[in-house]
């Protein structure tokens, strides 16, 4: 069958489709990658087949205006931490069209979505496989009468918000059940020829990389799959140093991608991280690249600096790690077995890093409560207690449990069956 797997121009939200596309191609699937020209070297570095479609997305421009304003909003803790039905009326709506209007509607961009309709009436893929805020992939897909599924590579606490918005507001008269993201979609739909469908904000099925006890049941149509590392496509090579065991116990520091591409903010002080791990008797591997290493007084003696080193080489010589929240960082630590101090500060991190100390694998710490000493602290706890350990070998082997990429196909291969409407009848 014909595959287009489709992805907005990130690398954090690129890198969660790659390993099903590796998956789907080498059971002889024709297999197309489309997104933004931004992405077309990533996409043609993780040995994918790239289809540029439309312009970039200006997320970048758009968040110094608008930015503040859409992140303190979705700073509340309830909602970080899926708490939805403690959340106000007022607050889902809210939310829903701040995320429609300034996140939504510019990364998937006019042209993007009429450019990848174009292509798959060219085309005519069998399955439209979309990262979940890229609704581009469920339009083109209505458009001609393709089969379509989300792929999670991130509790879908997005979703699960919206669904209460639109459970909560059944109870109010049609002419009160206003919804800008089902307003958005639906008027993009009909540009293309297409109605509106439910599904094109939840998918036919969703295939979901999240483990259980992470994993949010919303009583969806699910395939769960194994979350296979892939840290992008930068320079995955083994070092000289990291061909031999660490003397000391080794701390990996990653503050991710996302910060380094975009103009999303960081929230986490690296001087502060940097003095919590300085007089500790363990080796740290920082990952930072230039901007992060601008904010940096001084590096301490016990800490080796790196602008890249792909996180599947480093994890598994690594006694715990301290990150930013970020989802391929949390799901490589969670794969490797590694303990993890989790720094989460807005939208699905908090969730994440709630979910794994309940599970006994980490510890979360709001970015906003760091200082010195409690980071400190919770990393001596993390290091010694080898309860953390043992928690983190378990989420490691609850992942496992899960049926690899290749071993899915077979059930991606029936739900298109089922669910594709042939040329001509969408």
């Amino acid at each position: 069958m014909r595959v287009l797997l489709t992805a907005f121009a990130q690398d954090a939200h690129l890198n969660g489709v790659v390993p099903l596309a590796w998956a789907l191609r080498t059971a002889g699937h024709e297999v197309r990658v489309a997104g933004q020209p931004a992405a077309v070297e990533s996409i043609t570095r993780a040995g994918l087949t790239a289809v540029p479609v439309g312009d970039n997305h200006r997320m970048d421009a758009v968040i110094p205006t608008v930015g503040p304003g859409m992140l303190m909003h979705h700073m509340d803790r309830d909602y970080l931490e899926n708490r939805p039905e403690r959340l106000s009326l007022d607050f889902l709506r809210a939310s829903n069209a701040m995320l429609t209007a300034t996140f939504y509607a510019q990364i998937n961009n006019d042209s993007m979505i009429d450019a990848l309709v174009d292509y798959a009436r060219f085309w005519q893929p069998d399955l439209v496989l979309w990262e979940p805020f890229t609704f581009a992939g469920a339009i083109a897909a209505k458009a001609t009468g393709a089969a379509h599924a989300r792929l999670l590579a991130f509790p879908d606490l997005f979703a699960n918000t919206h669904l209460t918005l639109r459970r909560r507001q059944a109870e109010l008269p049609e002419a009160l059940r206003d919804d800008p993201l089902e307003e958005w979609l639906a008027y993009t739909l009909d540009r293309h020829g297409a109605a509106f469908d439910p599904d094109v904000v939840t998918g036919q099925w969703s295939v979901d990389q999240m483990p259980p006890g992470v994993r949010m049941e919303l009583g969806l149509p699910t395939v769960p799959t194994r979350y296979v590392p892939y840290n992008g496509p930068g320079p995955a090579v083994v070092p000289d140093w990291l061909r031999r065991p660490p003397e000391r116990r080794r701390v990996c520091l990653t503050l991710g991608l996302t910060i380094r591409d975009t103009e999303f903010p960081n929230a986490v002080d690296v001087n502060d991280v940097f003095a919590s791990l300085a007089d500790l008797d363990v080796e740290v591997v920082a990952t930072l690249g230039e901007k992060e290493l601008a904010q940096v007084s001084r590096v301490p003696d016990n800490t080796r600096v790196v602008d890249h080193v792909a996180l599947l080489a480093l994890l598994p010589s690594c006694s715990a790690i301290v990150h930013h929240g970020g989802a391929g960082t949390w799901a490589t630590a969670a794969a490797y077995g590694v303990p993890q101090v989790a720094l989460g500060w807005m939208w699905d991190a908090i969730y994440r890093a709630q979910r794994v100390e309940e599970l006994g694998a980490g510890l979360h710490l709001h970015s906003e409560g760091l200082t010195v000493d409690i980071l400190r602290d919770k990393l001596v706890r993390l290091l010694d207690d080898p309860a953390f350990t043992e928690g983190a070998r378990r989420l490691r082997l609850a992942m496992l449990s899960a049926p690899s990429p290749n071993e899915v196909v077979p059930t991606l291969e029936k739900l298109t069956a089922r669910h594709r409407v042939r040329a001509g009848a969408a």
